[in-house]
């Protein structure tokens, strides 16, 4: 489902280049709910953008569900990240004065879904990230990081991607919630087969995936060995 081969991105900082991603290669099958673990500064944030479109390779290439995004003019980049790519930052970045629902349906909007199937879709994704309907209409900056963060989950889900990247989606939870939270994206993972990629610092969270890497010096590797 995700084929990512040799995709190298480098910076110039004075004389200096600097290659945060380095040759990184791996593959996951639909379905998966995979972590990528690393230090502060690792590069794990801009393995995400790589993936999600947010930015471009220096070389490389990566394949999603067949098509190769790395080839891809921006126009369809776009259509890329609204259709088949769902985003969950630490941050939640949910607009703080539309509802919950308000905000699962805006990414519907934006690809032209007709306002009742919005609404109804929108509450049905809200329910199962085990929201209830009293919570739908309530703002966003009223709910608790986790309620936010469910609401962002669903969010992600709106378009029906096919793949979710969650970049410290626990960052900014209570160890019991963010166990929630945990167990909320494995269960979506392997209930809807929904391929699921967490970067992550945090190896509780990486313990209940089913496959963890590990980003340092630009170099992926998988249980010690390089992934493949």
């Amino acid at each position: 489902m995700l084929t990512v081969t040799d995709v190298v991105k480098t910076f110039k900082s004075g004389d200096q280049t600097i290659k945060p991603v380095n040759g990184v290669t791996f593959s996951l099958e639909q379905g998966t709910f995979a972590a990528v673990l690393g230090k502060s500064g690792s590069g794990k944030s801009t393995l995400l953008s790589l993936l999600g479109a947010l930015d471009k390779a220096t070389s490389g290439d990566v394949v999603v569900d067949g098509v190769n995004i790395s080839t891809l003019p921006d126009r369809k980049l776009t259509a890329y990240r609204r259709d088949d790519i769902g985003f969950v930052f630490q941050a939640y970045h949910l607009i703080p004065n539309l509802s919950a629902r308000e905000n699962v349906m805006l990414p519907m909007e934006f690809a032209g879904v007709p306002h009742k199937e919005r609404a109804a879709r929108a509450a049905e994704l809200l329910t199962q990230v085990g929201l209830g309907a009293e919570m739908h209409s309530r703002k966003a900056n009223k709910l608790s990081g986790g309620m936010q963060q469910r609401v962002a989950i669903a969010r992600a889900l709106a378009n029906n991607p096919k793949l979710i990247l969650a970049d410290e989606p626990t960052g900014n939870l209570d160890d019991e919630t963010g166990e929630l939270i945990i167990d909320l994206l494995r269960k979506l993972a392997h209930e809807n087969k929904t391929t699921i990629l967490v970067v992550t610092h945090d190896h509780a969270l990486a313990t209940r995936t089913d496959r963890r890497f590990r980003l340092a010096r630009g170099q992926l590797t998988e249980d010690g060995v390089q992934a493949a």
